[in-house]
This record gives structure tokens, C-alpha cells and sequence, in this order.
């Protein structure tokens, strides 16, 4: 048995009390959040054993304490939280940038009780309503201690281990530099091309009703958290504006070559952006995250579509959405079902391939 402090309990902190909680119902989790409905949703749940109302005294005898809030405002919770640290508590949060919190907790004289984290899952869903215990199944949980060996990694090793998730452990700068490539310009790269699109559109809106298939894949992301993405950019500009710059240096070859119709340039672009790409690892989850969605050929008369979701129903799959797929540049497929995790989607493919159907993007 454990004692757990959570700092926030949104989707990621929930996530996170659930699995530990399910992991073993002896653990005792504390929890503090902005939102008392949250605090009351929790302790229902059984989830939460004691809600407290603020940052101090009720999470003194605490094994880890996690700061599960948006990375600037953890930063100012570990200032609030350091006079209450117990002498063997350890302290982790779950941010997406290492060197700004890892700085913070040594200013709040925390370096000897503090372990980085950052555990790459989520969702299109937010707030604890939307938190599962097994949330964090197959993601990676990259762990950033200020120093090579050191113990208190190793516990939050463990912890993560304990959720399914895949730990591991690097330098700050390497992940704040990692992140910054994979996650963070792929966002904002997203951001622009839907501006592009939205100020380049027609005045009836043409562009953004054939805006569907590859575009809307490419740019899902863009509809993510705009104040999370501020706290994110603020605090890895250096990495971010590195990246930022050898994107536009690409772009602007791009563009030449274009220009200089150099179809054996395009052509050497995609091949080695394929082959790099088709080796990425599909078995473990990264920080952009599968949309957990495939296209059904299905026939063109009456009760089609509701043939599909009925015999999904019956089998206790819950659909996110479905609709019908106008824009069919780069998939095959009439309609598009759409599901809330990777397990339904997987177990929808298998009855209804079953049944006959055509899946395309499984």
C-alpha cells in the first residue's frame, strides 16, 4: 500500500489515481483540484479517498506527490506545495517540457525530492469524466531525473509500469528537444494549415467542405487546447524555434524545387520520407495519437449504415461518430466510423470482417 497526492485531477491526473487505484484498491490517494465537481466525481468513484480543498497540509505523508496541471501553473504549485514535502516524499508531475518545471522545483528548493515525468498519452476528451484506468496502456512515460541513477526514477519506473505504460528514462534537454520535433511543431504546423485553408477559402466555403481525408488526418491535432499550447510553447521556445526555423529552410527548398519543376527532387522527398516513416514502432503510442477510426465499403440502399451500427451495438461497441466519407482521395471507403479507444476499434474490425465487410485503414 501507497499514499498518492494528485495535484489536478483532469484526464491525465484521473488517469493516472484510476490506474494506481485499480493496480491496488489499498492504495490511499489524496487529491486537490481547482474544480470541486471533479473532487465529488472521485470520491464516488472510489478513486479518491480524501479531497482537499488546498495545497498544503493533507499531502505532508504522502509517498509521490504528481502535478498534473498545465506545466506554467504547475510551476507555481510547487512553490506552494515545497513547505509541506515530506522528508521521503518524492514529487513528479506530467508535463510536456522537462527544463522549465526541473528548474522550478530546484528554485522551490525541491532538486532532492524531484523526478521529471511525462506520460505521452491523452485524448480528444477532457476532464476527469473522461479519465480511464487504462489510459496510459502502451504509451510511453518518459521519466527525467536531474541525475543518472538516481533511485526516486526508478520508483516513478515502477508506478508507470503499474498503469501499462512503457517508461523511459532520459535527459531533460534530450526530451524537451524530442518532443519539440515530434509533437510540438506537428501541432503547430497543423494550427497554420487550417488558417491557410480558412484564409484562402472561397466565400462560399468550398475548400473547407472538400477538406476532408488527408487534410483533416494531417491537421486533427489543430483542435487541441489552445490555452495547454500557449503554456507549451512558452516553455520550449528554444527547441520550438530551432525546429520552427529548419522547417521554414525546408520548406523554402521545397519550394524551389517546385518551382525549378525538379520532379526527381519531389519524388526522392516522398520516397525517403516513406521509407523513414514506415519504420516507425505502431506497437507503442507516442504523443500524437491514433484517431482510432477505419472506412466500411458498404452498399448504396436503405438501412446500410444502420445494419453497421446495429450489429456494432449489439456487441457492446460504443461508436464516437460515423459518417459518410465524401472525400475519398487517399482511403477507400464509403463511411467512416470512429470509436473512443484503440481496443474497440480493433474488436469492431474484427466482426465486421467477420460479417463480410470491406475495411480500409485498419
Amino acid at each position: 500500500m501507497s499514499k498518492y497526492g494528485f495535484i489536478g485531477l483532469g484526464l491525465i491526473g484521473g488517469s493516472l489515481a484510476r490506474a494506481l487505484k485499480s493496480s491496488d484498491p489499498e492504495n490511499v490517494i489524496v487529491a486537490y483540484n481547482r474544480s470541486t465537481k471533479p473532487l465529488e466525481e472521485a470520491v464516488t468513484d472510489g478513486v479518491v479517498d480524501v479531497a482537499v480543498h488546498e495545497i498544503g497540509e493533507g499531502f505532508k505523508d504522502c509517498d509521490v506527490i504528481f502535478l498534473c496541471l498545465p506545466v506554467i501553473t504547475n510551476a507555481e504549485a510547487l512553490k506552494t506545495l515545497a513547505p509541506f514535502v515530506g522528508e521521503n516524499t518524492i514529487v513528479t508531475d506530467v508535463s510536456s517540457v522537462k527544463g522549465s518545471i526541473m528548474k522550478a522545483a530546484e528554485d522551490a528548493g525541491l532538486k532532492e525530492h524531484f523526478v521529471g515525468g511525462h506520460p505521452m498519452a491523452g485524448s480528444e476528451r477532457t476532464g476527469y469524466i473522461a479519465s480511464s484506468k487504462d489510459l496510459y496502456r502502451n504509451a510511453y512515460y518518459i521519466i527525467t531525473p536531474f541525475e543518472e541513477g538516481d533511485k526516486k526514477a526508478e520508483v516513478i519506473r515502477d508506478i508507470a509500469e503499474k498503469a501499462g505504460a512503457i517508461p523511459i528514462i532520459m535527459d531533460a534537454k534530450k526530451h524537451d528537444r524530442i518532443v519539440a520535433g515530434v509533437s510540438h511543431i506537428p501541432h503547430l504546423a497543423a494550427a497554420a494549415l487550417v488558417e491557410l485553408v480558412k484564409n484562402n477559402d472561397y466565400s462560399d466555403g468550398l475548400m473547407k467542405t472538400v477538406a476532408a481525408g488527408g487534410f483533416k488526418d494531417i491537421t486533427r491535432v489543430a483542435s487541441s487546447s489552445p490555452s495547454m499550447w500557449k503554456e507549451i510553447c512558452l516553455s520550449n521556445e528554444v527547441n520550438i524555434s530551432g525546429f520552427l526555423g529548419d522547417l521554414i529552410d525546408r520548406l523554402s527548398e521545397i519550394r524551389e524545387k517546385v518551382d525549378e519543376a525538379d520532379g526527381d527532387y519531389i519524388s526522392n522527398l516522398f520516397d525517403d520520407a516513406g521509407t523513414y516513416r514506415n519504420s516507425f514502432n505502431t506497437l507503442s503510442a507516442g504523443p500524437i495519437k491514433d484517431s482510432h477510426k477505419f472506412s466500411i465499403d458498404i452498399s448504396d440502399e436503405p438501412g446500410a449504415i444502420a445494419s453497421v451500427a446495429t450489429i456494432l451495438a449489439v456487441n457492446g461497441i460504443n461508436i464516437k461518430n460515423i459518417g459518410i466519407q465524401h472525400n475519398r482521395e487517399y482511403i477507400g471507403g464509403d463511411m467512416t466510423v470512429g470509436f473512443w479507444d484503440a481496443e474497440s476499434k480493433e474488436k469492431a474490425a474484427d466482426i465486421l470482417k467477420g460479417k463480410g465487410y470491406i475495411l480500409h485503414g485498419i
